[in-house]
């Protein structure tokens, strides 16, 4: 059965009428009553009583009437949702977010300008270290992710650069006036896993050499949030970006570092051949608000 009898059929029962019911489909008469007579012979029943004044459903009319409405609707919105899909206003998408990237707020200023002008799009939030949000994006588990720079990637990925930052030294209260080359001598550096993110750690094991110094390694922190902690327990000292000194660890100080060696970028990855409309709209945005989120 073609989904055009259907059209035709709800709209002669509708109006009751196969003048009215041709004007509304744009059709002659003619070609809407044969239409109709095929229809009713392929479901071997009359579905209307033909009358002077117009036409009137049968029973059969009546219960098929229903049938053809729900089918039509299901119908539209699926040809809608695809359509949604194909534009980028439906859908949804995996987001992977460094554990670090978590705390910057202008990540999800820019989601929630996203969610704002793509209401019917969803969004899938996982969070992980840089190593393993690299092997999802390489199996398709995720969409796109929120890298923290540097990082090692490949050809295989795009990056776009959302915001930048300047690293600080994290040191106890009694330290916070303890001159910093003092600090690298003299106190263990508490770092993450260098599996984690293998580039942001070397980049700061290089300034430290760049200050002359080869840093004692203390006990390892989970991940550089938990470094924070680590410091106020007395391990030692250790570099967080400024998005994470929101984190108010009591003995904890902060301190900034003014050295264009020790930043690090925010931003974007996915596959190169990614076609995804969704991320497409999402890059836009990003993108349309690089230019206020420069290192300051």
């Amino acid at each position: 059965m073609e989904l055009r009898y259907l059209r035709y059929f709800v709209a002669v029962a509708e109006t009751r009428n196969f003048t009215r019911a041709a004007e509304k489909l744009s059709i002659s008469q003619p070609p809407l009553s044969q239409q109709i007579l095929r229809l009713e012979r392929e479901i071997g029943t009359p579905l209307f009583l033909r009358l002077k004044s117009g036409v009137e459903l049968t029973e059969a009319g009546e219960a098929f009437y229903k049938e053809a409405k729900q089918i039509l609707l299901l119908t539209d919105q699926a040809l809608e949702k695809t359509r949604g899909i194909a534009r980028g206003i439906n859908g949804k998408a995996t987001l992977g977010f460094a554990c670090s990237s978590v705390f910057h707020p202008i990540l999800f200023e820019r989601l929630k300008k996203f969610q704002t002008r793509y209401p019917s799009a969803t969004l899938l939030a996982e969070e992980s270290n840089m190593s393993q949000l690299m092997q999802s994006l390489r199996d398709g588990t995720l969409d796109a992710a929120f890298v923290r720079l540097p990082c090692q990637t490949s050809q295989e990925f795009n990056l776009q650069t959302i915001t930048q930052e300047r690293m600080f030294l994290v040191v106890r209260e009694e330290e916070a006036n303890t001159p910093l080359e003092t600090i690298l001598k003299n106190s263990p550096l508490i770092l993450f896993p260098r599996e984690l993110a293998p580039s942001l750690y070397d980049m700061i094991i290089h300034f430290c050499h760049e200050q002359g110094v080869v840093p004692q390694l203390a006990t390892q922190a989970p991940q550089m949030s938990a470094s924070i902690t680590m410091v106020a327990s007395g391990f030692g000292f250790t570099f967080v970006p400024e998005s994470l000194t929101i984190i108010a660890m009591p003995g904890v100080s902060y301190r900034r570092i003014e050295d264009p060696q020790l930043t690090t970028e925010i931003a974007l990855a996915w596959r190169r051949w990614d076609r995804s409309p969704i991320i497409k709209h999402l890059l836009s945005l990003i993108s349309a608000g690089s230019e206020d989120s420069a290192l300051k």
